[in-house]
């Protein structure tokens, strides 16, 4: 399905802002919200008095107070949690920009930020950049004033689009290392190192690494570790062309890494993996009889797919969680400094995708 462009809100952003108010006989809603300008109007004062009466009780006379302050117990009025923040030069809400919601690996970190933010007693607001440098460069520039931080998941803006965004704004990336933010990093590369090494043990003497998107820090890591461990390994090793990180390209993927003659294949996640897995269904190729797959991340599905996938786990939830920590120690000056970059172990985790190396280079069939 596809998703615009666009603000995607979740987490009760408006924090307040809008109450909903029973009628006078406490059975319905009334058609609006209560306001400061109807509590003024009834009580016959400025609105700027219920307002001090309100957020600043001791400046205005007791008599005053105790009416305006009848009145809006009356008419249901609740005082608007963004507002108050507002006065205090803040938000009360953070930003997390994913490149894609749909992807798995997107839903977990924003899983892990919501966790988060929601115990820090923030709300979060969500943007699905859609891989669109333009559109996350925009936005990341119009949220100064609408958010009091960013997490950032994955980006491929430069050095000097994300310095100057620091600048303006405490920001975290994620699996997006910069001199000029805090990071978390996602350490897949010394399990790509692992699963190389896997593929060596049963047999493989050629791997292919599929290419995830072009300038993707997370895909320059992968390749650059099943590069050096294959060749410590003197296994043949290809690359693909780079691929959107998503299941519809893995067919693609699959007659390219078919091509190369390779008896094995690391994609560079696992959307792309289970993607290659139906293709190869489709030409009737064994996995892993004909060959074997391996992927990156351990999403949601990975293991009941067919046949499940040997993958990369990396724990993706808490990459979201440890950045939304690091995000609250910039905006809290006398909170403890975290390491930076935080680095985040992953695993190799072995299922039904891979065996060892077919005989020839002739195809296993599917039976």
């Amino acid at each position: 399905m596809a998703l615009g462009a666009a603000l995607t809100i979740v987490c009760a952003l408006l924090g307040g802002m809008v109450q909903l108010v029973m009628d006078k006989e406490g059975t319905g809603l009334q058609d609006r919200v209560v306001t400061i300008g109807d509590i003024a109007r009834r009580a016959g004062v400025a609105a700027s008095t219920v307002s001090r009466a309100l957020s600043n009780p001791d400046r205005v006379n007791a008599g005053t107070r105790e009416k305006i302050e009848q009145i809006a117990a009356e008419l249901g009025y609740v005082p608007s949690a963004m507002a108050r923040n507002l006065r205090m030069g803040k938000t009360g809400t953070i930003a997390v920009l994913v490149p894609d919601v749909s992807n798995p690996f997107s839903f977990e970190i924003v899983r892990g930020t919501q966790t988060q933010i929601r115990a820090e007693g923030y709300s979060q607001v969500l943007i699905n950049t859609e891989q669109a440098k333009d559109f996350e460069l925009d936005v990341m520039r119009q949220l100064r004033r609408s958010a009091d931080g960013v997490v950032l998941g994955s980006s491929m803006l430069t050095d000097e689009q994300l310095a100057e965004l620091s600048s303006l704004q405490p920001l975290v990336t994620i699996n997006r290392p910069t001199a000029d933010a805090p990071t978390v990093l996602i350490d897949s590369a010394t399990a790509m190192t692992a699963a190389v090494n896997f593929l060596a043990d049963l047999g493989h003497s050629s791997v292919t690494y599929v290419s995830g998107p072009e300038h993707s820090w997370s895909n320059r890591q992968r390749w650059e570790a099943v590069e050096k461990a294959a060749a410590v390994k003197n296994m043949r090793v290809t690359r693909t062309s780079p691929y959107p990180a998503d299941k519809v390209s893995g067919a693609a993927a699959a007659d390219e890494a078919l091509a190369t003659g390779s008896t094995s294949v690391i994609a560079f996640n696992d959307m792309l993996a289970i993607g290659m897995l139906q293709r190869m269904r489709e030409l009737g190729v064994a996995v892993p009889g004909g060959i074997s797959i391996i992927g990156c991340d351990d999403v949601l599905g990975a293991d009941f797919c067919n046949p499940p996938l040997t993958t990369v786990a990396s724990p993706i939830e808490q990459a979201g969680q440890v950045a939304v920590s690091m995000l609250l120690s910039r905006l809290n000056p006398t909170a403890k400094a975290m390491a930076n970059p935080f680095v985040l172990p992953s695993q190799l985790v072995v299922r039904a995708s891979t065996g060892p190396a077919p005989k020839s280079l002739a195809r296993g069939r599917v039976s």
